[in-house]
């Protein structure tokens, strides 16, 4: 699908280095949790490999998404954060923001779809508290992306991108540093979702300059591939019906730089289905005692695709564990239909 290259990412104008994601990495440290990344034995038993786990489920909103948007907001200058920010979301950026502003004690608006779980909304409200003013708009992201948008423009407030950032991406990319100080070895492969494309453009950054031997495989599922197809045609493409199953990956287009980075970065994309998913996210419930969203889940539901067939040893990036219990019934009823 796309070809990577050991490249020094350094070289590329416009692209995050690994300089400035070992500072991030460094500003993040006293505050975010270091999340573990695990052997799993009883999936390695199963798919006859070696599979860890990046538990980004355990970070402190449990989500990746605090890396990128606390890294955004520690960045800003005195002015910038007194004038407010504002941002779009699915839901974990939204917690990450949300967190971010009432640790900085920044005034931040946050635009979520009307249909985001009602766990994820009540999170933002937690974390955010007085700081945080929440509006409820559009049936998908794109809908309240457009509006918050127009709002940061008519009220001159700094705008948080959820993924089209390179201080956002360069903090997603600091948990990959992480997993390459907890594993020595060389992984064969790493399987991360993709929504927007700034987990993987971060992690495919920091993997292409430490261990270029290992693929880095984006992940998405079925009704919300708009990766898979933006890097087939090699031109970021738009799905207006997106899929909102996984919500936290459902986006209708991806990130400009996150789409260069993963032109020439990610090695592959794998799509699964949404009953793979679902089959995923109830196993890692009942047999490892972990509560994990479909996008959370997407690399686990890959690890039985063909593509993967001939790497032995694999990471999975847990990238989110803010599940709704009460969607367990419709998980359910995906995987009877």
């Amino acid at each position: 699908m796309c070809q990577s290259s050991g490249a020094s990412l350094s070289s590329l104008r416009g692209f995050p280095t690994l300089v400035d994601i070992k500072k991030a990495a460094h500003r993040l440290e006293p505050i975010i949790k270091r999340t573990p990344t695990e052997f799993s034995v009883r999936l390695s038993e199963e798919c006859k490999r070696h599979v860890f786990l990046k538990r980004e489920d355990l970070q402190l909103i449990r989500s990746f998404k605090l890396r990128g948007a606390l890294n955004k907001l520690l960045g800003l200058s005195e002015n910038q954060r007194n004038s407010g920010v504002v941002c779009a979301s699915a839901g974990n950026h939204a917690q990450g923001f949300a967190f971010a502003c009432r640790l900085l004690k920044v005034k931040g608006v946050v635009f979520l779809p009307q249909n985001t779980p009602k766990q994820k909304i009540q999170q933002v409200v937690y974390y955010g508290k007085e700081w945080i003013n929440l509006v409820l708009v559009g049936t998908n992201f794109n809908q309240a992306y457009e509006e918050s948008i127009v709002f940061a423009n008519n009220n001159r407030k700094i705008y948080i991108h959820p993924f089209d950032d390179i201080d956002v991406i360069v903090g997603q990319g600091t948990l990959a540093l992480e997993m390459i100080a907890d594993l020595p070895l060389d992984l064969d492969c790493v399987l991360v979702p993709v929504g927007g494309g700034g987990l993987a453009s971060g992690v495919a950054c920091v993997y292409k300059l430490l261990s270029p031997k290992t693929k880095i495989i984006g992940v998405e599922v079925e009704g919300a591939a708009v990766m898979a197809d933006s890097l087939e045609r090699k031109a970021r493409t738009f799905m207006p019906d997106v899929d909102s199953f996984a919500d936290g990956t459902a986006v209708a287009q991806v990130g400009k730089l996150p789409f260069d980075m993963c032109l020439k970065f990610l090695d592959d994309v794998i799509v699964v289905s949404k009953k793979a998913v679902c089959r995923a996210l109830i196993e890692l419930n009942n047999k490892h005692g972990m509560v994990v969203e479909p996008s959370g889940a997407l690399s686990v539901a890959a690890l039985t695709n063909k593509t993967i067939d001939d790497y032995k040893t694999v990471a999975c990036i847990i990238s989110g564990g803010n599940n709704d219990a009460a969607r367990f019934i419709e998980y359910t009823q995906i995987l009877e239909s």
